[in-house]
């Protein structure tokens, strides 16, 4: 199933002036490279409406960017910092971030090895203890939930490749207007150039939630990027979303990557109900189907009388990926030699090369700040 993809074929010189450090004053003045009947126009991502089919449904990822990085000190002062990644107990994201006096989480954690005490906050109330593995032990004596903790004493963790420190305007910018669900250490940026006005402007709309990882900031080190091991990332959607999914099936217009591999997932879970298997194991890297569809995941939960799904997806999708569910693909401009660039390969083909040299020739803002594109997909099941 897995072909060799050679990953320095998706490099491409990005230089560092190139990378958005911080966002526009008004989220849609971004600019807009559209990619359609495979000629590239240049316009402004308030003028998008104009470019999409009048029956499009367009679908976000509402999932919402926490303030999971963690300042603490040892008691000889030293700072200590901690990234929060995933809730380890309670496992579930509501309940660890309604979690009183103690909480675990998998983390990331800086001067790691200096880490071999417990830390705490200034006025001692917050501490923290290593675990196992990765795993952070949290307590804290005050009377705030895990999240509101976080919401008090936590910094918002923009990409590393930004290289400065976050700031009061990250607090909001790095976050979609209609962010909902808490979860994500990294923001879907694509959706960050939607202003409320436009969405109220939308008729045709379906909300995902897929809690973006740190994993999304991993380069591919391996020279055959098949042999890149995806992180996993937890996704939820209702039945009224999965239903709306299924009836305009082919007519989706994905905004950002996560929405994608949300919706190709719960279209795999398809097929793999139709071969007999079951909802709760986490979508493979590579698991694919012959005849894959959200449809029987629709008649599933309704057999079932599920009003929500919660699964997990590892999904990697590269170049020669049959798609199921969209038509097109809203998304900013990636990192070179990244999974999200080979996503982008996988919809356009060899022509992302032309696309990123021409945004590169035309001053467009690259990475999460920077500018969009609306790609229309050229590779389907069909």
């Amino acid at each position: 199933m897995k072909n060799f993809i050679d990953i320095h074929t998706f490099d491409y010189p990005l230089p560092d002036e190139r990378i958005a450090k911080y966002p526009l004053e008004e989220r849609n003045n971004s600019k807009l490279l559209i990619y359609r009947g495979e000629k590239i126009t240049d316009s402004t991502f308030k003028q998008l409406f104009d470019f999409l089919p009048n029956d499009t449904l367009l679908a976000f990822n509402r999932t919402k960017v926490v303030r999971a990085r963690l300042v603490m000190h040892k008691p000889t002062g030293a700072r200590i910092e901690i990234f929060c990644l995933e809730p380890a107990e309670p496992a579930d994201y509501e309940r660890a971030f309604s979690a009183h006096n103690s909480s675990s989480w998998h983390c990331m954690v800086g001067n790691a090895k200096k880490f071999n005490t417990t830390l705490s906050t200034e006025d001692g109330t917050f501490r923290a203890t290593k675990g196992e593995g990765d795993i952070v032990n949290f307590e804290w004596t005050t009377d705030e939930t895990f999240g509101e903790l976080l919401e008090r004493l936590g910094r918002v963790p923009i990409p590393p490749y930004l290289n400065r420190d976050s700031e009061q305007l990250d607090n909001t910018r790095y976050q979609t207007t209609y962010a909902v669900v808490e979860g994500s250490v990294a923001a879907p940026t694509a959706g960050l150039h939607f202003t409320k006005d436009m969405l109220q402007q939308i008729d045709k709309k379906a909300f995902v939630t897929l809690h973006v990882g740190a994993g999304t900031f991993l380069p591919v080190k391996v020279d055959n990027a098949t042999e890149h091991s995806m992180h996993t990332e937890t996704f939820d959607v209702s039945l009224e979303t999965v239903e709306l999914l299924t009836q305009n099936e082919g007519n989706i217009v994905a905004v950002g990557t996560t929405t994608v591999r949300t919706i190709e997932s719960l279209a795999i879970l398809g097929g793999r109900i139709l071969s007999g298997g079951s909802t709760k194991e986490p979508v493979g890297q590579w698991e694919r189907y012959e005849k894959h569809s959200i449809a029987p995941l629709r008649d599933y939960m309704k057999e079932h009388n599920l009003t929500h799904l919660v699964g997990a997806t590892q999904i990697m999708i590269t170049p020669g990926y049959k798609f199921a569910t969209i038509r097109g693909l809203i998304t900013n401009f990636h990192q070179p030699k990244s999974t999200l660039l080979l996503l982008i390969s996988a919809i356009v083909g060899e022509k992302w090369k032309d696309i990123y040299n021409h945004a590169l020739a035309n001053d467009y803002r690259f990475l999460s700040y920077g500018d969009s594109s609306y790609l229309e997909c050229t590779i389907h099941n069909s």
